[in-house]
């Protein structure tokens, strides 16, 4: 086999290349195998990826296994909970374009033949994925798992459950000493946190798109499985090498489709709105017919049950899941459904085969934690777009997550230019019962970088506010967040959008079963406020974030560079 990697290490002009590989420890034999490139967010910051150089030793022992010679490389990653609620969570989103630009370059340079791609949470699994497809090079993933949640009284817990226990306080519902024991037991150990939340969601949906052997979003971290997963992993690479597999030839709108119906399934983060169209621009297509990705999600919405009520929309962590049967039993329960219009097409092209493989077999063993398509939670998906005169292009919320009684909302606004603002005027109880809390300049441009508003939206919860007050933004949510919290308003206000023309007491009116949004003020009265409104300075003006807001797109498009 001609190997790309021989760019680097074959013939007489490489003899200089090759004494660098042996200053590595390689022999000669190694040069006549295919060099497999590792890329592991291994840290000692994320609890994530604390662990994941074990998932890479076990990932790099199945590659020698199967012929090949593995070597890793480092990538970054933050941890959001520890980013959230300060201005480091600016830096989350935009790490997931530094993720898949570093990527390239250590792929570029080094001349791999194939790579084994190992993130865990938040931006770094999407920047992977990204990555994969930009390259193109055979490639697939073997994620870091799931933390187990934590037990505390008969009660599950989870990074949610702290949150919500600050606006406990704040509240006086809870003494500190509560807090402290919460704390102690609410995050047992390694592994990405254990609701679907953004990092959860993520790895499920790089099952449905078919980069990742069933049982890559749900064996938890601590698990042997997981290990033999990551073992599987490493000699998979080798096979889809030998057959020329290539991440463009599997991440089709077929791909992107089913995952869209496994994220409505299970009720996934608001951010996949952000994840899955950036990870389609890089595999180089756009959605039907000139169809926005948001008209995409409510149309896959309109006729995808939501089957799971996981934490933070239920109790069940993703440890439940996998016990119940994990994503290939979702997907069975969806594939059930035929008809006009199919749910799940189960002969899409995987890195093992089509996706039909995960699902034979597959037993859902607990109709509680994933019900029958005949009984589901809901008729429509977990997730939903909003549009109207608040929103021209669009918004997303997490619509399985919301009290029935905030599905349809009318308040006055109470405007903040910050999250920190709004933060504090919640703990402050300035915050009461009909409320639509408005937090603008916030959005990729303006945050710049889009900060999650996880703190406000657990402090409302907290305080027991959840079912009674709305929030939006132009900036966006952690997957742990719960209640009518609608994010990703576009044009967001650092652009002129109509969120930064809102007035303290303007009527805000939310109807989500109608996707609508809207402020109730005339056009005329619109128009009339944005001649007058006026760009707020730029938050940073060095570095780079500063870059960051001069390049980024907007949230509807997926918050990518512009072209």
């Amino acid at each position: 086999m001609v190997l790309h990697s021989d760019i680097v290490k074959k013939g007489v002009a490489k003899a200089p290349h090759r004494s660098l590989f042996k200053a590595l420890g390689f022999i000669d034999d190694e040069f006549e195998k295919p060099l497999i490139g590792i890329a592991v967010a291994k840290s000692e910051i994320v609890p994530g990826h604390m662990h994941l150089d074990t998932i890479a030793k076990a990932a790099a022992d199945g590659v020698r296994m199967a012929g090949g010679v593995p070597v890793q490389f480092p990538v970054i990653g933050v941890c959001d909970g520890i980013a959230m609620g300060h201005a480091g969570m600016r830096y989350s989103l935009p790490t997931r374009e530094l993720i898949a630009d570093s990527i390239e370059c250590m792929v570029m340079a080094h001349g791999f033949d194939a790579m084994l791609y190992i993130p865990n949470c938040d931006k770094i699994v999407p920047g992977m994925l990204m990555a994969a497809a930009r390259l193109n090079l055979p490639g697939v993933f073997i994620s870091g798992g799931p933390m187990l949640a934590g037990r505390k009284d008969g009660k599950t817990l989870t990074l949610t459950t702290m949150f919500e226990a600050v606006g406990a306080v704040g509240a006086l519902k809870m003494d500190e000493a509560e807090l402290y024991a919460l704390e102690e037991a609410a995050c047992p150990g390694c592994g990405s946190c254990s609701g679907m939340f953004t990092a959860n969601s993520m790895n499920c949906v790089t099952e449905a798109l078919g980069m990742a052997l069933p049982g890559n979003g749900t064996i938890p971290a601590v698990m042997a499985e997981r290990l033999r997963l990551a073992k599987r992993t490493g000699m998979l690479v080798l096979d889809i090498l030998k057959k020329d597999i290539r991440p463009r030839s599997i991440l089709t709108e077929t791909a992107f489709l089913n995952a869209l119906a496994l994220d409505m399934a299970l009720g996934c983060s608001t951010n996949t709105a952000l994840h899955l169209p950036a990870i389609a621009h890089e595999a180089g297509f756009k959605f039907d017919k000139g169809t926005s990705f948001l008209e995409l999600l409510n149309k896959v919405s309109a006729v995808t049950p939501n089957l799971c009520k996981l934490a933070p929309a239920g109790s069940d962590a993703i440890e439940d899941l996998h016990a119940a049967g994990g994503i290939p039993a979702v997907l069975q329960e969806l594939a059930k459904k035929n008809g006009e219009y199919p749910l799940v097409n189960l002969k899409a092209p995987t890195v093992y085969g089509v996706l039909a493989d995960a699902v034979k077999g597959a037993v859902n063993r607990n109709t509680a934690i994933i019900r029958p398509i005949e009984n589901p939670y809901s008729p429509t998906g977990g997730l939903a777009a909003l549009w109207g005169n608040l929103a021209p292009d669009g918004c997303v919320v997490k619509q399985s997550a919301v009290a029935p009684s905030m599905l349809k909302h009318e308040g006055p606004a109470r405007i903040f230019d910050s999250e920190e603002a709004a933060f504090d005027a919640i703990m402050e109880r300035k915050i009461v019962s009909g409320d639509v809390v408005v937090i603008r300049y916030e959005g990729p441009k303006g945050g710049p970088g889009m900060k999650e508003k996880l703190a406000p939206t657990a402090a409302l919860a907290g305080m027991g506010l959840d079912d009674k007050v709305a929030l939006i933004t132009d900036g966006r949510f952690s997957g742990a967040t719960k209640g009518a919290a609608i994010g990703h308003v576009s044009p967001e206000a650092a652009e002129g959008g109509p969120i930064a023309l809102l007035e303290e007491g303007d009527r805000i009116i939310i109807d989500i079963p109608g996707r609508s949004i809207s402020v109730g003020i005339s056009d005329v009265e619109l128009d009339k406020r944005r001649e007058a409104w006026k760009p707020h300075p730029p938050k940073v003006t060095t570095g780079y974030l500063a870059r960051y807001a001069k390049q980024v797109s907007s949230a509807a498009a997926g918050a990518v560079f512009k072209e």
